[in-house]
C-alpha cells in the first residue's frame, strides 16, 4: 500500500496559469454562473442550498477561485434553469487563448493581454438592475413599448437597424 500511494503524483497546479492566477475560463464561467443568478435574483445562499453548498463555496465558484466540475455545471444549469452550454457562451478568444494550455511564454503575458479586454457589459449592476426591473413590468403591452424605445434608442448610437 506504500508503494502505492508513493507513486501518487503531487498536487499540481491544474487550473491555474503560471503565474498561479485562476483558469480564466474558470473564470469566465463562474462569471455567467454569477450573471444567471443575479438575473434570477437569487442569491448566493439560495443557490447553495440548491446544490448543497454553502454560500461560501458559490462565491469560490463565481470568482473562478475554485473550479467547477462536470456533475456540478449540470445541477446548477438545472437550478439556474439554462442548457450546460450557456456558461461558455460568449467567451471571447482572449478568454480562451489564456487557458493555461493555451499559454507559451513567461508569466506577464497572462497580465498584458487581460488588462487590455474590455468589461462584459452584460456583467455590469447597470445592466442586471435594467434587466431585472424590466422584467417586473407587469403589462406586457408596456414591456413590449419599453423594448421597442430602448431598441430605438439604441440604433441611433450603433448604426445598427432593427
Amino acid at each position: 500500500m506504500a508503494e502505492q500511494h508513493s507513486q501518487t503524483p503531487r498536487r499540481s497546479s491544474r487550473g491555474r496559469t503560471p503565474s498561479g492566477q485562476p483558469n480564466p475560463v474558470d473564470v469566465h464561467v463562474g462569471s455567467r454562473v454569477r450573471l444567471r443568478r443575479t438575473l434570477l435574483g437569487m442569491s448566493q445562499e439560495r443557490l447553495g442550498e440548491a446544490i448543497g453548498l454553502t454560500f461560501q463555496q458559490v462565491q469560490k465558484y463565481e470568482r473562478g477561485a475554485n473550479r467547477i466540475g462536470a456533475s456540478r455545471l449540470w445541477d446548477l444549469s438545472h437550478v439556474l434553469d439554462v442548457p450546460m452550454g450557456y456558461f461558455f457562451e460568449e467567451m471571447d478568444d482572449t478568454t480562451s487563448a489564456l487557458s493555461p494550455r493555451n499559454l507559451t511564454g513567461g508569466n506577464g503575458s497572462l497580465h498584458t493581454l487581460h488588462e487590455g479586454a474590455d468589461p462584459d457589459p452584460l456583467a455590469r449592476r447597470e445592466t442586471l438592475e435594467l434587466v431585472r426591473s424590466y422584467y417586473r413590468i407587469a403589462d406586457p403591452q408596456v414591456r413590449r413599448r419599453v423594448f421597442d424605445l430602448t431598441r430605438t434608442l439604441g440604433v441611433g448610437d450603433t448604426g445598427e437597424s432593427g
